[in-house]
């Protein structure tokens, strides 16, 4: 029989909880303050608590916060006669399971009672994915990689034999598959670990501003410049410098980076001195570079000095029996970072997650977590708290919705929403694909109202 602390200064109401709990079939105990009710907690070692807010001297939310100090893991229900908003975020905020206004709709209190108590149990029949071993300062790094699968074995075996040296490197690999990660390991796993790493993101600046960005200018070169700046080849010493989306840079610029490449230096914008360049360079792409050497986009000698050695990232998709350890993993970021305490993986959690596609990778599944843990009310990770991104439904129910006679706006504001939708809303991909620039895209979005769904949160490369 579970036993039941209930604490409020409300004698009458005090007495109605008790009977009408009493009754179903738990052990009541009950306390008339705050004091007692922290004393009785100690001594009696309740299942669960079920507290009064505003009560003379310890309030309900004094309780909670004390509670959790003691116990962590009991459920704790706050009961309150004012409907407020900020307490209801504040009850949620310190931990409670639910909070639930006056007078009782005591059904709702029951149904309430047996979710906590059930979500007690599950977690008891589950052990702690967190061990002492993961929790180590390295596991809770964000820059860490996870996978244990061949594929990833074997990135992880070559990033050791080129870590050791300056050799230049292109990671090749779909959008949210962790491109820069993989950049950093090359970078602070070997002779450059105490050396600069600079990212440069060359698809979010203009040609004019991605070679300022990239070599510097001195004052007066162009309008605006009224100082000299170093450029980021420049920063990076003889560290790295990482040029993300490497594909989007234009012919004129590649040819600059071939320069730079062959003869080991560079001079800022209008600038007339020889700047040595010492750095190792780490590109990434989402595109197939080979084929836009075909089309006429990309050089081949550069693509060819570029990737000196080649790393491959595989999609989620191909590495699911990576997705346990990567579930692990996320739990201890995100716990860390949103103060929470999700330590256990319910049944069916891990099968439902490897069943899913996962077009956006393994940053779709790290929001996917995300929102889970932010929504648990336990420390366990359950299926119920999961929200899994079902493109061809959202697609299906899109066109379900389009009107058979419309107007050219609609079909835009139609067209515009699906390919945003594709690409897990990457405004980068999104503009590439549409043909139009991120700005064009940034208006049409807020010209149709478009918006993006919780379960499809994501940032991109």
């Amino acid at each position: 029989m579970e036993k039941i602390l209930i604490i409020d200064d409300d004698k009458l109401n005090l007495k109605v909880l008790k009977d009408t709990l009493a009754r179903v079939g738990y052990n009541v105990i009950e306390a008339q303050n705050g004091e007692i009710g922290l004393q009785l907690f100690r001594s009696e070692h309740p299942d669960l608590v079920i507290t009064d807010f505003q009560m003379p001297g310890i309030d309900g939310l004094e309780v909670l916060a004390e509670i959790r100090k003691l116990n962590i893991g009991i459920p704790i229900i706050l009961l309150t006669g004012f409907g407020d908003v900020v307490l209801t975020i504040k009850s949620i905020q310190q931990g409670a399971f639910d909070f639930l206004e006056k007078p009782i709709d005591l059904q709702q209190l029951k149904t309430t009672i047996q979710l906590a108590l059930n979500s007690v149990k599950v977690s008891n029949s589950l052990n702690e994915v967190l061990n002492k071993d993961m929790s180590s300062e390295s596991m809770l790094e964000e820059n860490i990689l996870v996978g244990k699968t061949p594929p990833m074995k074997e990135i992880f075996k070559n990033i050791g034999r080129i870590s050791m040296n300056k050799v230049n490197v292109l990671i090749q690999g779909e959008t949210g598959t962790g491109k820069e990660l993989i950049a950093r390991l090359v970078h602070y796993s070997g002779i450059t670990s105490h050396q600069p790493l600079v990212i440069v993101n060359c698809s979010a600046l203009t040609e004019t501003l991605l070679e300022s960005e990239l070599f510097g200018h001195v004052k007066g070169s162009f309008t605006g410049s009224i100082r000299d700046k170093k450029g980021k080849f420049e920063l990076a010493g003889e560290g790295s410098i990482f040029l993300d989306e490497i594909s989007e840079v234009s012919l004129n610029t590649q040819v600059k980076l071939l320069r730079v490449i062959q003869e080991l230096e560079f001079e800022r914008v209008g600038g007339e001195g020889i700047i040595p360049m010492k750095a190792r360079i780490i590109t990434a792409t989402n595109r197939n570079l080979e084929d836009l050497i075909k089309e006429g986009k990309f050089r081949e000698d550069l693509y060819y000095r570029l990737k000196v050695f080649t790393i491959d990232l595989p999609p989620l998709r191909e590495r699911k029996d990576d997705i346990n350890d990567l579930v692990i993993h996320f739990l201890h970021k995100l716990n860390k970072r949103f103060q929470k305490n999700v330590v256990k993986i319910g049944d069916g959690v891990i099968d439902m997650l490897k069943a899913h596609e996962w077009h956006g990778n393994v940053r779709e599944l790290e929001n996917t977590i995300l929102q889970a843990i932010v929504m648990s009310k336990s420390d366990v990770l359950e299926r119920d708290n999961i929200t899994l991104n079902n493109r061809s439904n959202r697609n299906l129910q899109l066109r379900q919705e389009l009107p058979m006679f419309r107007t050219l706006a609609d079909v835009e504001k139609y067209h515009i929403k699906r390919i945003l939708d594709e690409v897990n809303w990457n405004k980068m991909e999104s503009s590439k694909i549409l043909d139009i620039t991120r700005p064009t895209l940034n208006a049409k979005i807020e010209k149709y109202n478009l918006t993006q769904e919780l379960s499809d949160y994501s940032e991109t490369d």
